[in-house]
């Protein structure tokens, strides 16, 4: 899984687990800061988000452009210091909350705008690595590690919010509550509540900007491993480095199967990212979240999770391993983590109440411990030639999100709509259902989100590599504001039409991509 991978593909997934780490920090706590520092309400808080991550998504499109010209690694460094300034501008208070909501503004957007030059410009300089024959044929297992790498980031994200912000309002003498439930709990100490709870989610801003200089760090200590894959095709000519060259139709059909499939996963990123949504309402509303008992509280354990995660590593270590010493450490490692894991368990309370933010981190989480898995299916498959290509892979990943769903459609059966519903809860549910189909989505996105963008690496025409990895962001930020639509239908609509809504999405989508199979795979051939 590891071996054979150039050096380079290692520095630059590192920096970017630092960048991603602190991006999903922040995101965990960001309308509920909102909420707490402005008293929006969700429709207020949930157009700024949407906003917001539109932007973050569609910006690599302009920051590709902009690399097209004057080099990835340029606009790599510009993006980490812009982004620095927007979590500054979050994190550090302002006299007034006039002042407060335009610093808001201001650093999103600039958080935005340097995600744009930083986030799909890195992705070029990994595909880069993989245009050496000598590693071509690793770019798919190399995208998943990459993909790997910004999980890790992802799945501690929460755990790191809630072990900022709890201590801090402590410590001012308060004890969180759901924001919904602040001004009846705390009544008339609601105003210093609130402005308590804000100041510590400030807390996560600073994480983000920290994050963020460590992925400097790395970037720039481990350079000289990726240096020669910094090169654009106007810096290529100039240096009179070999370009693959491309006719008028080769590059027409190329940037036409790319539009094809941006087409197709925006379909994907707006069912997907229900997980913000639909799916953390669902969790909200239907599901058991106090007085989890039994090996179901392990799910709810950051360290159990981590710990099991890093063991599936270790124990393909012990079957890929060439020698007997170390397949006896990866063997010993492995125990160990078991060990830890089920340690971390024992010395939780019999009866665990979580919350909503916890199912925040199954995503993130089944990424990292399924990645071994994927990488060596697929391995196994190319040896014996049978490898499915990348576009059916993603048709694949887009019948499976509409299987995903249909795990939670079975669980909705019997359920009051919450257009019935209204402000009450109905917390009947086993969280086993909901976590189902985060795993069932996860199987879903490696199959699809880094499968497509080794493919955009792939096929993308030299002189459009950052205005096509743009593009992919851009479908992603499509996606990201369709999301919208499920959450607007919340109260509409009966909860089993709303599921069912998605999954026709879905399989429409992987049909769709089954169909023009043929024609993006001889786009891959030309």
């Amino acid at each position: 899984m590891f071996k054979g991978q150039p050096k380079g593909l290692y520095a630059l997934a590192l920096a970017n687990t630092g960048e991603r780490f602190g991006y999903y920090t922040m995101l965990a706590i960001f309308t509920l800061y909102m909420r707490a520092k402005f008293g929006w309400d969700e429709n207020a808080a949930g157009q700024v988000y949407a906003i917001f991550l539109a932007g973050v998504y569609f910006m690599p499109l302009i920051g590709g452009m902009i690399a097209d010209r004057i080099g990835y690694g340029k606009c790599v460094t510009i993006g980490a210091f812009v982004m620095i300034a927007g979590y500054l501008s979050l994190a550090v208070p302002m006299a007034t909350q006039a002042v407060d909501k335009w610093t808001l503004f201001g650093g999103l957007a600039m958080i935005a705008v340097g995600t744009g030059l930083f986030k799909g410009n890195l992705q070029v300089l990994v595909g880069n690595l993989y245009d050496d024959p000598k590693y071509a044929d690793k770019r798919d297992a190399a995208f998943s590690l990459f993909y790997m790498a910004i999980n890790i980031g992802a799945m501690f994200a929460p755990a790191m919010a809630k072990a900022l912000y709890n201590p801090y309002i402590e410590g001012a003498g308060f004890h969180f509550v759901p924001i919904d439930n602040a001004v009846v709990a705390y009544a008339s100490q609601s105003g210093e509540y609130l402005q308590s709870l804000a100041a510590g989610y400030r807390l996560c801003f600073y994480v983000a900007c920290a994050s963020l200089v460590l992925s400097l760090i790395i970037y720039f200590a481990c350079r000289s491993w990726f240096k020669h894959a910094d090169v654009n095709t106007k810096q290529a000519k100039k240096q009179d480095v070999q370009v693959q060259e491309l006719t008028p139709e080769q590059t027409r059909a190329r940037i036409v199967a790319l539009l094809l499939v941006f087409a197709v996963v925006i379909f994907f990123w707006m069912a997907f990212h229900q997980n913000g949504s639909a799916l953390t309402f669902f969790a909200d509303k239907y599901t058991k979240l106090n007085g989890i008992t039994g090996l179901s509280r392990m799910w709810f354990n950051i360290w159990s999770l981590a710990l099991i995660a890093v063991s599936i590593y270790t124990l393909f270590a012990i079957f890929q391993s060439d020698t007997r010493k170390a397949r006896t450490i990866a063997g010993i490692a492995t125990l160990a983590l078991w060990g830890g894991a089920i340690a971390f368990y024992l010395h939780m309370p019999q009866s665990f109440n979580a919350v909503t933010s916890d199912f925040q981190q199954f995503n993130p989480f089944f990424v990292v411990a399924l990645t071994p898995i994927s990488v060596a299916v697929f391995g196994a498959l190319g040896r014996k030639g049978k490898e499915p290509s990348a576009p059916v892979k993603i048709g694949l990943g887009m019948l499976l999100a509409g299987v995903g769903f249909a795990v939670i459609t079975v669980a909705s059966t019997g359920l009051i709509s919450p257009k019935d519903l209204g402000d009450s809860a109905q917390s009947v549910l086993n969280p086993n259902w909901l976590i189902g189909t985060y795993f069932t989505l996860t199987v879903a996105e490696l199959l699809l989100s880094p499968m497509g963008i080794s493919f955009v690496s792939k096929v993308a025409p030299p002189q459009y590599k950052g205005l096509m990895m743009g593009g992919w962001f851009a479908a992603t930020a499509i996606g990201n504001y369709l999301s919208r639509i499920p959450s607007a239908l919340w109260n509409k609509i009966p909860l089993m039409a709303n599921w069912a809504i998605l999954i026709g999405l879905c399989v429409i989508a992987g049909l769709i991509m089954f169909i023009l199979r043929r024609k993006l795979e001889a786009a891959t051939q030309d």
